[in-house]
């Protein structure tokens, strides 16, 4: 099926909305809990309540955009994430903060599940993973950019503003969606299913032998991502002592990490190495560097270059895993694409959010429960990409 060319740049517009969610509010972490409540990990629980909402809205909209096509979930989703961002600017408390962050991502969700079935519905194998490249180009640009906007935001008007600017930028996923999204999923493919067969569809999919290693793969690369992103506002700001503005311009440059790591992807996988070396040597790579910064931490000799270094490392690698993670994952499902979306989404954020919440409840102000953290998730994420079969179709 043919795409217009400006499609990629769309999906990735719509998937920077987690990113955007995410990424923007790390630095107002100190200023979120000395406001909304003092608890140990008060802001890591806000972040964890994130990660569930996407968890659980996968689970939603992927069978719903199977049922439903492509373009109406979407746009259900994120008049929800507009709505509930808008109920976090106005929080006056942790609690109801936390119960809108998991409304947003609830609806949020829906644009990370839908454009990934969107690039099944129109390509397999490394025109897949090709499509995927471009995709996150776009996206990527969101973790370079948001930290350092929402320091900037922070700095001159205060956190609350953060959640004003997102609820925006979800108005104008809304309008692109309506008016230039078009659904690629014709209504004779759409699976008109009970709730008995939806849940069947689930078991399906997640008994398949090629499957789970490989969400699995991927979900333990996003619990090392998250990780990070739950401990790096601790260890860089309080640990460090940079300021807001200062880590935002950090956190964007370990964000152009993870793009230079898509977009070499694409050249490798058309180029020379295929789809499975590429992703074994990925994931074999993220964790030797976890090793190291697990080291230089527990020596105690984890300074700031050096820990810069580390991550830098960290998130190239994470630049391949996701993709080719991705394309392995739904390569085999074309009939049960947004099933199989929101099933490996789900294990991404439910992970995610454990590793946030022990980083949160471990942090100690040293890199120390960052690195251990990511350096567990790595090591799963090795293990399940050694029990991957081998062997994707179109690669």
């Amino acid at each position: 099926m043919s795409f217009p060319v400006w499609l990629p740049a769309l999906l990735g517009f719509m998937t920077a909305v987690g990113s955007i969610s995410i990424d923007m509010y790390l630095p107002a972490f100190p200023a979120i809990a000395r406001e909304l409540g003092g608890i140990r990990g008060g802001a890591q629980m806000t972040l964890a309540a994130f990660f569930i909402g996407l968890a659980i809205g996968q689970l939603v909209f992927g069978p719903l955009a199977d049922r439903a096509g492509r373009k109406v979930p979407l746009l259900a989703g994120m008049t929800l994430y507009t709505l509930a961002t808008i109920g976090c600017a106005l929080s006056t408390g942790l609690v109801s903060f936390s119960v809108f962050r998991f409304l947003a991502a609830l609806g949020g969700a829906s644009s990370i599940v839908v454009p990934r079935a969107v690039v099944r519905d129109l390509a397999t194998g490394q025109s897949a993973a090709r499509m995927m490249a471009q995709l996150m180009l776009v996206m990527g640009l969101s973790p370079i950019l948001a930290p350092a906007l929402g320091g900037f935001v922070l700095q001159w008007a205060g956190w609350r503003s953060i959640f004003w600017f997102q609820a925006i930028y979800g108005v104008a996923n809304l309008l692109l969606v309506g008016l230039f999204l078009p659904d690629t999923l014709p209504p004779e493919r759409r699976v008109r299913l009970g709730l008995i067969s939806v849940l069947q569809r689930y078991i399906q999919v997640g008994r398949d032998r090629s499957f789970l290693p490989a969400a699995l793969t991927v979900g333990f690369g996003s619990a090392t991502l998250f990780a990070y992103l739950g401990g790096s506002p601790q260890v860089f700001e309080a640990g460090f002592h940079v300021s807001p503005v200062l880590y935002g311009c950090i956190f964007g440059l370990n964000g152009f990490a993870l793009i230079m790591g898509s977009q070499l992807n694409g050249r490798i996988i058309m180029a020379r190495f295929g789809l499975d070396r590429t992703l074994t040597s990925a994931v074999r790579v993220m964790l030797a560097a976890t090793i190291y910064l697990a080291a230089i931490a527990l020596a105690g000799m984890a300074g700031l270059a050096g820990t810069l270094a580390g991550l830098f490392v960290v998130l190239g690698c994470l630049g391949f895993v996701f993709p080719n993670g991705t394309v392995a994952v739904m390569a085999r499902h074309h009939a049960n694409a947004g099933v199989a979306s929101a099933l490996t989404g789900t294990f991404q954020f439910t992970l995610g959010a454990v590793s946030g919440m022990l980083v949160g409840e471990l942090s100690d102000g040293t890199p120390r429960a960052m690195a251990l953290i990511m350096l567990v998730a790595a090591g799963c994420a090795t293990m399940c990409n050694q029990l991957r079969p081998r062997g994707v179709p179109g690669t």
